[in-house]
């Protein structure tokens, strides 16, 4: 049960995302702005734990903002933006994959998939710096090759930190199969990677610096706000 102070802090944040929305739905650039930099990583990393494709989880992200944009004046607040955000970046994903009429493989060169990431590290240590680099190419293969209604869950509560409630509201299933889901995929994972790697699956698939300007400033020209 939530205490008083928890219960005013949940208030004034959902005051404070339908405030946001009016703005956007006034056409404020700054509100569109906001809304995207707010949540461009964490929709990158559920669209790329559909797809398995960097450019392509880009773009979906891309669309779904257009989707999501186009429709923003049915957001009444009953999910947080952040989970109706998610649900259309989803179904957006889910729509490519059905498009394409089967699940795309598991590359055989497996340096194919391999998305760089800012690391945490000065560079004053250069093996530090390779071994991180390796640590991650293996977070992502292995993240990679679970079978997709695992790897949603893994990506959803691992990587990106939801709640079991909070991913089986995103994903439309039970907190019971969100567990058993998650159960299965760890076991999956912990084949390919050394228990002492968890901490670095924070940094995994990460949406920031130059990629996040681009997809943003793409999104605002679509809008009308930039030539």
């Amino acid at each position: 049960m939530k205490s008083a102070s928890q219960a005013a802090a949940v208030s004034a944040a959902e005051a404070g995302e339908m405030a946001l929305v009016h703005r956007a739905l006034a056409r404020d650039p700054g509100a569109f702005r906001l809304i995207m930099k707010t949540h461009n990583q964490r929709l990158y990393r559920i669209a790329r734990g559909v797809v398995r494709n960097d450019a392509e989880a880009e773009d979906i992200v891309q669309e779904a903002y257009m989707r999501a944009f186009a429709s923003l004046d049915s957001f009444r607040g009953d999910a947080s933006l952040s989970t109706w955000l998610s649900r259309i970046v989803i179904n957006e994903a889910l729509g490519r994959l059905r498009k394409r009429k089967r699940i795309v493989s598991m590359p055989k060169n497996p340096e194919a998939q391999i998305i760089r990431f800012p690391l945490n590290s000065n560079g004053d240590d250069p093996e530090r710096t390779m071994a991180q680099r390796q640590i991650l190419g293996l977070v992502e293969r292995a993240t990679d090759s679970l079978p997709g209604v695992y790897r949603t869950v893994f990506v959803a509560r691992v990587i990106e930190g939801l709640s079991i409630e909070e991913t089986a509201d995103l994903l439309g299933i039970r907190p019971e199969t969100v567990k058993t889901r998650l159960h299965r995929a760890r076991a999956l994972v912990r084949k390919a990677l050394d228990d002492e790697i968890g901490p670095v699956l924070l940094d995994a698939f990460p949406f920031a610096g130059r990629r996040c300007e681009r997809l943003t400033r793409a999104v605002m020209k679509r809008l009308g706000f930039e030539g």
